[in-house]
Order: C-alpha cells, then structure tokens, then sequence
C-alpha cells in the first residue's frame, strides 16, 4: 500500500466498516512505519488490472504491525463482491510470511464476536480463540473475539 492508494482504501474501508471505520490519520501513521530497514509495518492491497499502464480498481487490503517477537493483524478487508474469491485469504498469507520475515513467534488479531465469516478464515490459518474483548468495538458496544497463531519457521527458530 502507497500514499497514492489511500483514496480507495478508505473509500473501501467506509463502505465495509462505517461505524468504525479507519481516518486517513490512523493509514498514514502506520504507513510511516512501513518502509525501511527498520520497519516495523507491513500493508498490502489487492488491485484489480486496470487499462494498460493505469492502475486498476482496489479490491482489498490487509495490514500487520510487529513488534518484540509479536505480530498483530492490524486490519483486512475484501470488498463484498469479492468475498469467498480467496482474497482474504491471500492477503492474510502475505501478512503471515511477513511476520515470518519481522521473526515473530506469535500473530494476534481481533474480530468481532459477530463476524463468523471472518472467524472461520483465521481458523483455517491455525488462529485460535485466546480470549474476549468485551466493548472492543465501537459505537455499539461489540465485543471482540481474541486469535493467536503461533508462528512456525521463524529466523529465530532456524
């Protein structure tokens, strides 16, 4: 993900998250994090071919911060018509090779109690439920189920 991407990421996260959706503050200060050598940051999108030398239509997007062994899905998202394509799960195995690349032992994320569609993707990548986030998510009080995978194959276990 680039600066130039933030338009249609945010147009994306508004239609699929409105009550809590991401500001374009909260994208570009991780995206700050997300170059260099000392990068701690890893933000993905997923884009649709677009006409010759142009690019094309975001389609989904996925971030992960890491940090002291300990990597979290920071967000993931797959515009309606292109959920059960696989891209969820193609924009979560590139978040978990980068946590593989950042040596963490361990992926933690947060999904809302409601959202089985989601809980069943995680699960699939190994994610188990560790615990419960009451109030996580707001307006309306939603509580967040707690994930972890454990990371296997990691430089420091090599």
């Amino acid at each position: 993900m680039r600066w130039w991407d933030l338009a249609q990421v945010l147009a994306l996260e508004n239609d699929l998250f409105p009550e809590d959706a991401w500001s374009a503050g909260m994208f570009w200060g991780d995206l700050a994090h997300a170059r260099g050598p000392r990068a701690t940051r890893r933000f993905v999108v997923a884009e649709e071919p677009g006409p010759a030398g142009e690019s094309g239509r975001i389609t989904g997007y996925a971030g992960l911060g890491a940090a002291g062994g300990l990597a979290d899905v920071l967000t993931i998202a797959v515009a309606r018509e292109r959920w059960g394509t696989g891209l969820g799960a193609a924009l979560l195995t590139d978040l978990l090779q980068h946590a593989t690349a950042f040596e963490c032992d361990e992926v933690l994320l947060e999904v809302r109690v409601d959202n089985i569609r989601a809980q069943k993707l995680y699960e699939r990548f190994g994610f188990e439920p560790i615990g419960i986030r009451r109030g996580y998510y707001q307006p309306g009080n939603i509580d967040a189920l707690v994930m972890r995978h454990q990371v296997h194959g990691t430089a420091r276990e090599c």
